[in-house]
């Protein structure tokens, strides 16, 4: 009977969290009339694309997602490179006061963003930078949790492949770009996902530092097109839908690389 009702359990939260993604599919296939219809229709009697074709039209879509796109790469790769950078310090050179600099480091994942929003809009408006992809990316290239995960992957590293390393000529920047980086590649793969879909789905700070349809992203777009939802809900179920795809594909694709990067370190 335990097991049982665990099942039960499981599968009423698998149940509470999928619904609300699987109707967003279902209602932007439906038409005005099944969208209104009470009680609301579950499965679309008869599919339509005009919710999609309506969501194009209604904002600067592609241009958005292009936005969206860009900006959650480059603060991926910038995040990339600099927690690689900054672990490979922490854990194979031989810095004074390691320890102390390490807890600021960790002190930063403390601070909550809304914190320093001010502080970073005032920065970036006063450097002229509003309302550009500058200004999106800039306060995110670099990151104290991706820092932490990699100098927790990096301190698993044998010792003995870095001293022969170091015996056969390899100074730092051949060791780190030529054997622990591919080493580390299951760590890597878990803070790129991470990275991308909080970059992906941020909302607060694009909303502040862009003014124009054409510099806003996908996630400011969707609240443009509430404006139509008494009309037509659909419209932003179509949004929601076309804003899911990327993050739905790289959950399902890169989930392996998620379990794996996360639990690198725990065991030593």
């Amino acid at each position: 009977m335990s097991r049982i009702a665990v099942y039960l359990l499981l599968a009423l939260a698998v149940v509470t969290v999928a619904f609300p993604v699987y109707y967003a599919f279902a209602g932007a296939l439906m038409g005005p009339s099944e969208l209104a219809s009470y009680p609301p229709a579950l499965v679309p009697h008869s599919i339509t694309g005009r919710n999609f074709a309506g969501a194009v039209h209604a904002i600067p879509l592609g241009r958005q997602y292009l936005n969206s796109a860009l900006t959650a790469t480059v603060i991926t790769l910038a995040q990339l490179l600099t927690s690689v950078l900054a672990a490979y310090a922490f854990v194979f050179l031989p810095l004074r006061a390691r320890a102390a600099v390490f807890a600021v480091f960790l002190l930063t994942l403390m601070v909550p963003w809304e914190a320093v929003i001010i502080p970073n809009y005032l920065t970036i408006s006063g450097w002229g930078l509003g309302n550009t992809y500058f200004g999106l990316v800039l306060p995110f290239l670099a990151s104290g949790f991706g820092t932490f995960m990699l100098r927790q992957s990096f301190r698993q590293f044998p010792a003995e492949l870095r001293d022969a390393a170091r015996i056969d000529g390899a100074g730092h920047w051949r060791f780190l770009w030529r054997i622990l980086v591919p080493l580390s590649k299951p760590s890597l793969a878990a803070i790129a996902v991470y990275v991308f879909l909080s970059s992906w789905n941020q909302y607060f700070w694009p909303l502040i530092i862009t003014r124009t349809a054409q510099m806003q992203t996908l996630q400011i777009g969707l609240e443009s097109l509430r404006d139509a939802e008494v009309a037509d809900p659909g419209l932003v179920l179509a949004g929601v839908v076309l804003t899911l795809l990327p993050t739905l594909a790289l959950v399902v694709f890169g989930q392996r690389f998620i379990v794996r990067g996360l639990t690198a370190g725990a065991v030593r």
